[in-house]
């Protein structure tokens, strides 16, 4: 099917398939680095931690960074509304670009979290403003092909970050630099090479507007959703009832509170103009994108946990095992995308995808200990092709449904959205699996103790003159209870005797294959609201020649107006 170009609003000129396609290089550019920061760091945290000597705290890098991308997204897209694109993407790469070689450097765990979270001020803005240019240049009808694009993208991240982060963290020095630092340092060459092409590409006209910039929403936002989401990251090892935890969800319920009542009274120049939810596309969407983020990343969550601690592998290994996930989201997104654009219809991906996922997360809720990692592989291929059935399409239909001038802070919700359920998903479903694991080990060993082959590992000089097995094998002769703190760090299990390991890895396959089912009813209910999502007729033309087109309309009216009466 021939891609129609977009118009160029205010020249005359259009943007030819080439023109869009440079344009989407320098956007994939940028949408790398944050999402190859994701993969890439998971995999070699543990070894920045052991070398900066804070591995109690690591969990900070990683709290800090969310809680600064999740913030400035919002931000991002309103400030992009009104003053443009091109300054805001650019700012948003070179800030991630600064805060890696400050990445790069850190002394101290304290200071990671910190420079991470400099990070995440860029990142913010990385993955919603690249799509919203995208609604700005490329009509709705024909944008899910483009789209496609992005998603190539977050699979070749997925494939490329474990691999990577593992290869240099294991690298004790590279050019007289700590092999870990290079995790970081990586990004700077990536970043320049995307501000080159951002810088000498993105050229979008853009009438600037003059309103009141919402300060005081964005503070309440900071005071509303800074504190939730360090309960979130941290409140299973505070525990959920803590003093601490209490205290920190009553004053983000005051900063919610507080953000909601400003943005009523700031209107249409507000952070997130409420006026959008009363449209039922933006309010059903938005609630989607909630639901779907809180089951696909808190249900995912426990996916590499589950080949790294159940099965063995690496987190190399683990990240390679995730492919066939990533082949699923991509076939869905561009079979999605191409009969979009044949069609004009969208709905119905997000129905089947939503079916798919529930499929797929409930025969993942299945898999054991001696599950053959192919069946493993055909439950992630059918859970992607429902990922990619629901990503982008939710996305589309957002941005089609509100008004051209909203573009930029209708992706950043949707973005917004899916990343306050994915972090709340996470934190729950996690929580679930390591509150529930010790019993579900207690229970496997008080099944498979009986059995001779165990018994036998119990008495066998062996295995006993190994520190690691003789020290499960003392504390199951002492009670059967594990010293505190036992799974914090399950490395050991590589090292036992397999007859001794087999419970832990039964008890860690029943725990996340709970899991998987409380996943499974998060998504169902995600099913559920998906049917109320309407379908509204796509718009044939870019969000930059619709917004031209408003203009021109309210100008002629005003001649119209001001013209004298014959």
């Amino acid at each position: 099917m021939t891609v129609a170009p977009a118009s160029a609003p205010g020249t005359g000129a259009s943007l030819t398939h080439k023109q869009i396609l440079t344009i989407l290089s320098g956007l994939m550019l940028g949408m790398f680095l944050a999402a190859l920061d994701q993969t890439i760091v998971a995999t070699s945290i543990r070894t920045i931690a052991d070398d900066l000597k804070g591995l109690s705290i690591q969990a900070w890098a990683t709290t800090a960074y969310l809680i600064t991308a999740t913030i400035s997204t919002p931000l991002y897209g309103k400030l992009s509304d009104l003053y443009g694109r091109r300054q805001f993407f650019i700012t948003a790469i070179s800030v991630f670009v600064i805060g890696s070689v400050l990445c790069g450097f850190a002394h101290s765990m304290y200071e990671l979290a910190a420079f991470r979270a400099v990070q995440g001020l860029g990142a913010g803005g990385l993955f919603s403003l690249a799509l919203t240019i995208i609604g700005d240049i490329v009509p709705p009808r024909e944008r899910a092909k483009y789209q496609g694009y992005f998603l190539a993208v977050f699979g070749t991240s997925s494939v490329l970050g474990p691999v990577i982060g593992g290869f240099l963290a294991g690298q004790s020095s590279i050019l007289g630099i700590t092999g870990w630092r290079w995790v970081f340092l990586v990004n700077v060459p990536v970043g320049i090479v995307a501000l080159v092409v951002v810088a000498r590409s993105l050229h979008l006209p853009h009438t600037r507007r003059e309103h009141r910039i919402d300060w005081p929403g964005a503070l309440a936002l900071v005071v509303g959703l800074a504190p939730l989401l360090v309960v979130a990251e941290q409140g299973r090892g505070w525990g959920w009832t803590s003093a601490r935890s209490v205290a920190l969800i009553l004053i983000g319920l005051v900063g919610i509170a507080s953000f909601v009542a400003i943005e009523r009274r700031y209107g249409d120049d507000a952070l997130l103009p409420l006026r959008l939810f009363r449209g039922r596309t933006f309010g059903v969407g938005s609630l989607l994108n909630f639901i779907l983020g809180m089951g696909l990343f808190g249900g995912l969550a426990s996916l590499p946990l589950y080949l790294q601690i159940v099965k063995g592998a690496s987190p190399t290994e683990a990240g390679l095992m995730l492919l066939p996930l990533t082949a699923g989201i991509m076939a869905g997104s561009i079979t999605s995308g191409q009969v979009i654009a044949r069609t004009g219809r969208y709905k119905i991906f997000p129905v089947i995808g939503s079916v798919l996922l529930v499929v797929g997360i409930l025969m993942m809720s299945r898999i054991g200990v001696d599950t053959p990692i192919w069946v493993t592989m055909i439950m992630m291929v059918i859970f992607g092709l429902g990922l990619g059935g629901n990503l982008q399409p939710l996305v589309l239909a957002v941005q089609n449904a509100v008004p051209p001038q909203d573009m930029g802070v209708a992706t950043s919700s949707a973005t917004f959205f899916r990343q306050m359920g994915g972090t709340l998903g996470t934190a729950v479903f996690l929580s679930v699996l390591f509150s529930t694991v010790g019993g579900k080990i207690a229970g496997a060993f008080a099944d498979i103790a009986p059995t001779p082959s165990f018994q036998a590992a119990l008495s066998d000089p062996k295995v006993l003159a190994d520190p690691t097995n003789a020290s499960v094998v003392h504390a199951l002769k002492s009670g059967g209870t594990l010293p505190a703190g036992a799974l914090d760090d399950t490395s050991f299990l590589s090292h036992l005797d397999p007859r001794l390991a087999r419970p832990f890895l039964i008890g860690f396959a029943d725990s996340i294959d709970l899991v998987f089912l409380c996943a499974a009813g998060v998504l169902l209910l995600g099913l559920i609201v998906v049917l109320f999502l309407p379908e509204e007729p796509l718009r044939m033309v870019s969000g930059l020649q619709a917004r031209q087109d408003d203009m021109d309309k309210k100008a002629a009216d005003e001649a119209a107006t001001a013209s004298p009466a014959s």
